[in-house]
Parts: structure tokens; C-alpha cells; sequence
């Protein structure tokens, strides 16, 4: 084996920021914490915790962040009731995700807040740079619209309950067992399933399971608008009977044809697709091939020791010290 082959692939890590800081405000607010400025910095807080657990545990060779403008959505423009219903955010929550772009910049990590855009796209971009470089990519969320970039070169550490170590770190063959529909096939699932959250109605009459079921007995949405558009959905239906044949399920392939023939189906399903799906196109602005430039791993010591140390928090000053300013390649031998 040449020695070029024998090397790891290098690793972006990359993270949903405005995710990160919803969950560590809701999940530390009983903590007060203030940085020296007397200022709320609890989310900032354990956003960055979680952050140098993942390098530690990833040894990354850069990281970016991504961030939510707040001040303009393209989603919104093209659907007014985007994200509507939603409680009103914290003024705690707002001032901290206000901060959150300076905060990480004076560390030396890179961030990317896209114009119009969401944290989403970021990820998403990140997936893609990736696989242009050569690199491997974990995306760090708590959202499932990032499980679409999953592919064999780009893993989704979904953030729950038990942090960094205790939550799941999905690859094609994880999400597949997960909810049974394969990586590629994800934005066609999320499409037909709709997305509560973001207050997206799916189609009506698919549910998630009847979505699963689809999109594995057809292989994708194109042969199942192409089926119904110029045969009536005959070779769908009968997939979908003689599936339910094999498993002793109900038949369902008349039903699940009637319900996506109506025009509003497809219509629903292309607006969602459009909705939810990522930029991958973005400028990340990432520069391996020049040290010391803003994302790449590691720190510069004193950088990471007088931003970190201005949330007072000295545990978190000395984890940040030893983890973020030490070349993560040594993590690996």
C-alpha cells in the first residue's frame, strides 16, 4: 500500500451553532452563569463544552460553524408560516445567539453565517467540501434535517439527552435501521413525512411509516411520479401489494396511488423538498493549505485562554487550554 493510502482522511467537523445553544439554554439556565462582563452565558457555556468534548473525542483537523441570519430568511420569503408557532425566544437565549458569531471567531474557529440562509445550509455545505477535498465530515446537531447529508463520507452526531458521549453518531447503515429508508432516499422521506417543527404538513395520508415503505419498495420518488404520471401508479400498487403480500401486511397500494395522484400531493411534496433542502453550495472560506488560519485545529494558546477564561468557568479554561491549543493529530497515535 502507498503511503498516501495508508493516512486517515482528514476531518471537518462541522456545527449546527444556533442548535447547540437552544439546547444548552433550555439545559443550563438554572445555572445563572454570567462571563466577566455580567452578561448571560450559560448556552455560550456548554455550547462550547460539547464542542471541545467532539474535538476531543473526533480529533478534528478544522471546524466551522454555522449560523442562522436573523435578520432575513429566504424560507420565510418563499413561506410566510415557516417555523410559525414557535414560542417567542428567551432575551437570554437572543442576546447569547447574538454573541455566539464574535464569541467563536476570537477563539480562531470559523464560522459562516449565510446571508438569507440557515445554520442548515452550512452543514450541508460542509458535507459537500468534504467530498470535494477528500476530507470525512461529522455534522454536530440536534436537528434531523442534517440526517439528508449522510452519505459514506459524512456521519450526523445527533445531540440528545446524555451530550456528546451519549448521543448517536449515524452513517448510511444507522439510519437505515433507524427508520428503514436509505441516506439518499432521507429528503424524499422528510418530503412525504413533513416536518411539525418547521410547521411543513407532509402529504396527506403518508405517515412515516407509509413514507419508509414507499420510498423501499419504489427506490425513489421520481419512479413513483413517473409510475402515476404516465401509468396510472399500476406498477406502484402492485409493488406495494405484493410487498404487503410477503410481510403479511395490509395492502395498501391502492390507497397510498389514490393519495398521491391528487395534485395537491405533488404539489406539497416538491414545496417541501424546496423548503428543506440544504445549500450545498456555500463559500466556506476554509484554507487547509495555510497554518494558522481561522477554523483549523489547533489554537492559539493564548487566544483560547483569555476568550475561554472570560466566561469564568476555570475547569472550562483549563479542558479548553489542553484540548483546543494541541495538534489533534496527536489524538490519533
Amino acid at each position: 500500500m502507498a503511503a498516501s493510502d495508508a493516512r486517515p482522511r482528514q476531518l471537518l467537523l462541522v456545527v449546527d451553532a444556533p442548535s447547540l445553544l437552544h439546547r444548552n439554554h433550555h439545559a443550563r439556565a438554572h445555572t445563572r452563569l454570567m462571563d466577566r462582563a455580567g452578561r448571560p452565558a450559560w448556552a455560550l457555556h456548554g455550547m462550547l463544552r460539547q464542542i471541545i468534548e467532539a474535538i476531543e473525542r473526533f480529533a478534528p483537523d478544522a471546524v466551522i460553524f454555522g449560523l442562522d441570519d436573523r435578520t432575513a430568511s429566504e424560507r420565510a420569503d418563499l413561506y410566510p408560516d415557516y417555523k410559525a408557532g414557535r414560542a417567542p425566544k428567551d432575551v437570554a437565549l437572543v442576546e447569547q445567539l447574538d454573541r455566539s458569531g464574535a464569541f467563536l471567531d476570537a477563539l480562531g474557529l470559523a464560522t459562516l453565517t449565510p446571508p438569507g440562509l440557515e445554520a442548515d445550509d452550512v452543514s450541508a455545505s460542509g458535507a459537500r467540501w468534504a467530498r470535494d477535498h477528500g476530507w470525512s465530515c461529522v455534522i454536530i446537531t440536534s436537528d434531523r434535517d442534517a440526517f439528508a447529508h449522510i452519505s459514506e463520507h459524512t456521519q450526523v452526531l445527533r445531540l440528545i439527552n446524555g451530550g456528546i458521549d451519549g448521543s448517536p453518531l449515524l452513517n448510511p447503515a444507522r439510519l437505515l435501521s433507524m427508520y428503514g429508508v436509505a441516506a439518499e432516499s432521507y429528503l424524499d422521506f422528510a418530503a412525504l413525512r413533513g416536518d411539525p417543527s418547521d410547521n411543513l404538513p407532509g402529504v396527506s395520508g403518508i405517515g412515516e411509516k407509509t413514507a419508509a415503505t414507499l420510498l423501499t419498495q419504489a427506490g425513489s420518488m421520481q419512479a413513483v411520479w413517473a409510475d402515476i404520471e404516465h401509468n396510472e401508479g399500476r406498477v406502484l400498487a402492485a409493488t406495494l401489494d405484493a410487498w404487503a403480500v410477503e410481510t403479511g401486511s395490509r395492502r395498501m397500494g391502492a390507497t397510498v396511488v389514490r393519495r398521491l395522484a391528487l395534485p395537491e400531493a405533488r404539489e406539497r411534496y416538491d414545496f417541501n423538498v424546496r423548503i428543506m433542502s440544504g445549500r450545498d453550495d456555500l463559500d466556506l472560506g476554509l484554507t487547509p493549505e495555510v497554518p494558522g488560519t481561522p477554523g483549523l485545529l489547533p489554537l492559539e494558546l493564548g487566544h483560547v485562554h483569555r476568550v475561554v477564561g472570560f466566561l469564568g468557568v476555570e475547569s472550562t479554561t483549563t479542558l479548553a487550554v489542553r484540548v483546543l491549543s494541541t495538534d489533534p493529530a496527536s489524538a490519533r497515535d
